[in-house]
């Protein structure tokens, strides 16, 4: 009798869905392969395949079958005669979200992830900032019909629940909403939809309850209901408190002033780094639920501090453009608008960074060859990354909590999925790649784990203890350059007030170390 497939079908931010036949045996990676494919994605790092779980997204471990996620029919064989079953749903999302779409390089990586927030803004309860939500649908109104044109345009041309949040549209009126937005709609002509996606990103991503993922915890253990909201933002967590439908934010704590999280079992904890401070304890429910959490956050931080840097070159070059053109409504004759270390870059070969991408460098080294022990994680803040001109600038592995490749096999892009080389019109030349190496390393002690670093040489203190539960990962601070005179080890009394020498730790308990439960 031959093995009869399973059918999948996942659901894309767009609205698209994917119907797929796996095998019993198959594993997340492959589900995941198969979606990016079909899907034209070649920066799926960004992304997750996730399931529901108790009105929650659970992303999946890639390196774990799919019958972990699905119900006990997946192993089940459908007896013959008996119609077909229902397909097995997952959904296509963003894991990790970026404040500016300029990193993600591919148009259809960087729209479907313009989608998605689409769909998290439709959502948002951010009431103090009613007047972003009419500035978001005049962004989407351009992405998606392009200029405004007075006799097309006309009457109700959009559905206002497709833009606003039904709280805006209770208070104001569909009515409203249909006489006003065009004006602002007027108001972006010129924008491409590129550049209109671009805003949108942008000023979705300064509403509060848009890039964040929302945890329910338990205060603890004998709760009858979740009172507790964790919420990992773009720069760290936030602990909320839920009362009656209204969250009170307690703790805003950014990566910078977290020392450890630690989980063991179904307990969750916080210890803020710094001056002595009080633990956080919180309850997940479950010991698998625990382990997600923690891998989420782990990956999430990795990736905050991977991008920082081309997020400062981003900054910098607005600033210069910004400067620019305050300097081009200048009167003065014969102004020379180029910035001293760029004149005669033609023959230099040089010219400003314009581009900004993200490379993957796939881990083949196990654990042991890295100096990686299992239990505790330490991290510090890389100073930079170092410009490479001339370099590829497609990624094709996962930043999700599993390591490996995925779609980044292939050397080519599929029809219509580009990658973006600057406004239209923009003179060719050799262009200066911004680069951030993201290395994948994988831990024992877990099916998959994707543990995401700078390449440098390994800290001192990656081997300064003897405890395994107190081992850190290698520093992810950049090789410094080679010197004549060695410089002195700093004493703690040098260094920083309200950082820690251990950085970021992740603890998965003191006395027992974590074990692989099926969900």
């Amino acid at each position: 009798m031959a093995v009869q497939g399973r059918d999948v079908l996942v659901l894309l931010p767009t609205g698209e869905r994917l119907r797929l036949v796996l095998g019993v045996q198959a594993t997340g990676r492959e589900l995941f392969r198969q979606v990016c494919d079909e899907a034209g994605i070649r920066e799926p790092h960004f992304f997750g395949l996730c399931v529901v779980r108790n009105s929650e997204y659970l992303f999946m471990d890639l390196e774990q079958k799919l019958s972990t996620y699905f119900s006990k029919d997946w192993s089940r064989e459908r007896p013959e005669g008996r119609r077909p079953r229902a397909p097995f749903v997952a959904f296509l999302r963003v894991q990790f979200y970026v404040e500016d779409g300029q990193l993600i390089s591919t148009r259809t990586g960087r729209h479907l992830y313009y989608r998605h927030l689409r769909e998290r803004v439709l959502r948002s309860q951010d009431a103090r900032r009613e007047e972003a939500y009419f500035l978001l649908a005049a962004y989407a109104l351009q992405a998606d019909l392009g200029n405004h044109r007075a006799r097309a345009h006309v009457g109700r041309y959009f559905e206002p629940q497709a833009y606003f949040p039904q709280w805006v549209i209770a208070k104001r009126g569909s009515a409203y909403l249909l006489r006003h937005v065009p004006a602002l709609h007027r108001e972006q002509r010129g924008l491409s939809p590129r550049e209109a996606e671009l805003r949108f990103i942008r000023e979705a991503c300064r509403l509060e309850d848009v890039p964040v993922h929302f945890f329910r915890l338990f205060q603890d253990k004998k709760e009858e209901r979740p009172t507790i909201v964790l919420g990992l933002t773009l720069t760290g967590m936030q602990v909320y408190e839920e009362a009656n439908h209204t969250r009170q934010l307690l703790h805003d704590l950014p990566w910078r002033r977290i020392g450890k999280l630690a989980v063991l079992g179904k307990k969750f904890k916080i210890q803020p780094d710094g001056r002595p401070a009080r633990k956080l304890e919180f309850y997940t429910g479950c010991a698998v639920r625990s382990r997600h959490l923690l891998h989420l956050l782990r990956a999430s931080h990795q990736l905050h501090l991977a991008l920082r840097p081309a997020l400062a070159q981003l900054r910098q070059e607005e600033a210069q453009e910004k400067c620019y053109r305050e300097m081009y409504i200048s009167d003065t004759p014969e102004l020379d608008l180029r910035p001293a270390g760029s004149r005669d870059s033609r023959g230099s070969g040089q010219r400003l960074p314009r581009r900004l991408s993200l490379l993957s460098a796939d881990s083949h080294g196990s654990s042991r060859a890295s100096g990686v022990e299992p239990g505790e994680m330490s991290v510090d803040e890389p100073p930079g990354a170092a410009a490479l001109p001339g370099e590829g600038a497609s990624c094709g592995s996962s930043l999700g909590p599993s390591s490996g490749d995925t779609a980044g096999d292939g050397g080519g892009r599929p029809e219509g999925d580009t990658q973006d080389l600057g406004p239209p019109g923009s003179a060719p030349g050799p262009r200066a790649v911004a680069v951030v190496r993201v290395t994948l390393v994988s831990m024992r002690g877990w099916s998959a784990e994707a543990l995401h670093q700078i390449p440098g040489a390994a800290s001192p203190r990656a081997h300064a203890h003897a405890d395994q539960h107190s081992r850190s990962l290698e520093d992810v601070r950049p090789r410094p350059a080679p010197r004549a005179a060695r410089r002195p080890v700093p004493t703690p009394r040098s260094r920083p007030r309200g950082r820690s020498a251990a950085g970021l730790s992740l603890d998965l308990g003191e006395d027992q170390r974590p074990e692989e439960v099926v969900v």
